[in-house]
């Protein structure tokens, strides 16, 4: 009898544990997955006859979705930025979401909302998260301003450096950066997990015009995904580059070039313009980086937070 009571004990405390009788399920861990990695216009970019869109297989064509990333724990994920590619992004969501994470108001990050409106899903009341000029925008004008009127999404107001939580264990705070601020303002985002730490800003104009230290941001992360638009100067000589001022990859590698290689290895470069090499993974300026210590954000790279 002492035997049996002992067995179903064991049994007991064996699923009690796996199911979350005693607290977080043992799945409960949280997680980053990389949902896209290409800036605004995708890969292939309408109108490009060049190699970099012309050659690419359908393989490749699969991997190459606007940036964008998913957070999940136990049965609910969060989603950073709602591109043109949302489609193909929330098939590839883990979980069903919680909350949508706006950066700022050019087309490659908020106009996926669309498809949560009459004509698509019919969401009702998912929760979209905005700073306040981008949350205006929305709300004041068409046809986005439908997506509020008929309760598909509910705006939440964010500020500055103010941290709110969506799901228990992972807190978002946004962080304003210089950006070209047509419609709104923008921000980068920390994602604190129950261990670590992610930065993610996909646009930025140039770190120098920011009013904040990236070497002290990436000393106070454990991982950064940083705008890499382009790769150098050569790749936009048929553009005013003061229309599009992000920082090089080559900049940002030469600003972080004397620091320890652990600050390095938490840079992950992300939303990469239709032309930037470090699309491709075999191209000799992405082993170039990669040998300088840092990383090249990959579509369904998963992170432990």
């Amino acid at each position: 009898m002492l035997q049996s009571i002992r067995f179903l004990f064991w049994i007991f405390l064996f699923y009690g544990t796996s199911i979350g009788v005693f607290g977080q399920q043992a799945d409960g861990k949280t997680t980053l997955k990389v949902l896209g990695t290409v800036q605004d216009g995708g890969s292939p970019h309408l109108g490009c006859e060049k190699k970099c869109c012309s050659s690419l297989t359908l393989n490749e064509k699969k991997l190459r979705k606007i940036t964008a990333l998913e957070v999940y724990q136990n049965t609910s994920s969060i989603l950073f930025e709602a591109t043109p590619d949302i489609i193909a992004q929330w098939s590839a969501l883990s979980h069903p979401l919680k909350g949508i994470f706006i950066t700022h108001a050019h087309m490659g990050h908020y106009s996926g909302l669309l498809q949560l409106g009459r004509e698509a899903l019919g969401a009702n009341n998912l929760k979209v998260y905005a700073m306040p000029k981008m949350s205006a925008f929305i709300r004041e004008n068409a046809p986005w301003s439908q997506l509020v009127e008929l309760n598909n999404i509910k705006l939440l107001p964010l500020n500055n450096k103010k941290t709110v939580q969506v799901i228990d264990g992972i807190k978002i705070t946004p962080v304003v950066v210089p950006h070209r601020d047509e419609f709104s303002e923008t921000v980068g985002y920390k994602i604190q997990g129950p261990n670590k730490t992610v930065l993610f800003i996909p646009d930025i104009d140039k770190w120098d015009l920011w009013n904040e230290d990236l070497v002290e941001l990436l000393n106070s992360v454990d991982l950064a995904f940083l705008d890499a638009t382009f790769f150098d100067r050569e790749e936009v000589n048929f553009r005013p580059f003061s229309e599009i001022p992000h920082p090089f990859v080559k900049e940002t590698m030469k600003l972080l070039e004397l620091e320890a290689i652990e600050i390095k290895n938490k840079v992950y470069f992300i939303h990469m313009n239709h032309t930037n090499p470090l699309l491709n993974p075999k191209s000799k300026e992405s082993l170039w980086v990669e040998t300088q210590g840092f990383h090249i954000a990959r579509f369904g790279q998963e992170f432990d937070l």
